[in-house]
């Protein structure tokens, strides 16, 4: 049996595993970075970096993926009605994303950390292995391999196993999501997200995209929250041909390349686990990155930014603060996310179950969102960039639907949750 021991252990080698793991090897760590796949590999996403990812590929110095500037995005209503959302530089991040495919963008990355002197691992984390009770010291690897560490991170996605080994995740509790995409041929100028009522008045509780894709092509998704119940993710797989006429209809895309089919091309769906809420991010020598903390935003679905700051910040708190990482790292994300997502958390928790209030909300913004002043404090509240936002109009209404949503869902018991998993004075 082969043994390894390393200072840090991450499993999954995503962008959140990735940044993880170069930070923590240009810190002067030993880090195995363990990962099921072999790079370059695909991934269900609407492959979308935004501003804060862009600005932090940037200031770690890792390669810019190649892939068109994002810049303002559409919303379309149920009815049609149409809502261009600004998206302007802040002072802390440019005023772009960058459209770019998982297959590659995650192999740079991973070749970056290997770079910095991260050992890549290949295999499943298996059997955990335990130094003392509670205290996961690594895992046995689905090929025989041994992995022992001072520090595991778990960044391997949605249904972690890391998480679910060390305790930190209460499913019941979580709110799911499940997506599907396509890719279609089609090139895309402005990217769309598409607010769905299969039946009028019975709003689909997530939302739709048409983003820039592969090749100059076309990212086609639907994305479903499900709240804890995770068999309600097929409703997704089901809906999507009658989503892809939907966008027929809208002339979002056209039939170039699918004429005759009842939709584009190959799908590839993925679990998505959102807003934090039902998992705590840190204990022990235990962290948790990227989607396995449920760092996705619950109105909008990004996650790539938050993976790879989560990443770095886990990273840093490691060498930083070795004996209180946990501690470090969970005020960190506090600091950055509990204004945001308790809020977006509730909302999504209150709503996603209740079509005719899915549908009521969704024509009631892309209405109100006609006006350019709403509309830019709508890109910023919706795309969580308050922090770091200029000041001006668009500034003042995000912070202003942040503290009403505050006052809202304060009583919520999400926002109980909250208050629980991130109380200062509460031991892990």
């Amino acid at each position: 049996m082969r043994a390894s021991r390393f200072d840090v252990l991450v499993v999954g080698a995503g962008p959140a595993g990735a940044v993880a793991a170069t930070v923590l090897a240009r810190g002067g760590a030993r880090v195995g970075l363990l990962d099921k796949a072999t790079f370059p590999r695909d991934k269900a996403c609407g492959d979308l970096i935004g501003p804060r990812g862009v600005q932090l590929l940037t200031d770690l110095g890792l390669p810019m993926p190649p892939g068109p500037r994002v810049g303002p995005m559409l919303v379309v209503g149920p009815t049609g009605r149409r809502v261009r959302l600004p998206n302007a530089p802040g002072l802390t991040y440019p005023g772009h994303g960058v459209a770019a495919t998982r297959s590659g963008f995650d192999a740079s990355l991973h070749q970056a950390a290997v770079a910095a002197g991260v050992t890549p691992l290949l295999g499943r984390a298996d059997q955990p292995r335990w130094s003392a009770p509670g205290r996961l010291d690594g895992f046995m690897v689905s090929d025989g391999q041994e992995l022992g560490a001072d520090f595991v991170i778990g960044a391997d996605g949605a249904t972690s196993r890391v998480a679910a080994v060390a305790g930190l995740v209460d499913g019941s509790k979580v709110l799911w999501g499940f997506a599907i995409r396509v890719y279609h041929p089609q090139p895309i100028d402005v990217p769309a997200i598409v607010l769905w009522e299969p039946e009028r008045w019975q709003g689909f509780p997530g939302y739709g995209w048409v983003f820039p894709g592969a090749d100059g092509g076309a990212n086609l998704g639907l994305g479903v929250g499900t709240g804890a119940d995770r068999q309600a993710g097929a409703a997704a797989v089901r809906a999507f041909p009658q989503f892809i006429g939907r966008l027929r209809q809208l002339g979002l895309v056209d039939d170039d390349g699918t004429r005759g089919a009842n939709e584009p091309a190959r799908r590839l769906g993925g679990w998505l686990k959102m807003g934090m809420v039902g998992t705590t991010p840190a204990a022990g020598r235990v962290l948790l990155v990227g989607d396995a903390a449920g760092l996705v935003n619950p109105l909008q679905g990004e996650g790539i930014a938050q993976a790879m700051q989560s990443g770095r910040w886990a990273a840093e708190a490691i060498l930083h603060t070795p004996g209180g990482a946990a501690v470090r790292y969970r005020a960190r994300l506090a600091a950055a996310h509990l204004p945001y997502q308790r809020v977006t958390a509730a909302l999504q928790a209150a709503v996603v179950s209740r079509p005719r209030a899915v549908a009521a909300l969704a024509r009631l913004l892309t209405g109100a969102g006609r006006n350019d002043t709403l509309a830019g404090g709508w890109a910023v509240f919706w795309n969580e960039l308050l922090d770091g936002a200029p000041p001006g109009s668009h500034r003042a209404v995000a912070a202003l639907a942040t503290h009403l949503g505050n006052a809202l869902t304060v009583r919520t018991p999400t926002a109980r949750w909250f208050a629980t998993a991130f109380d200062p004075a509460e031991p892990r």
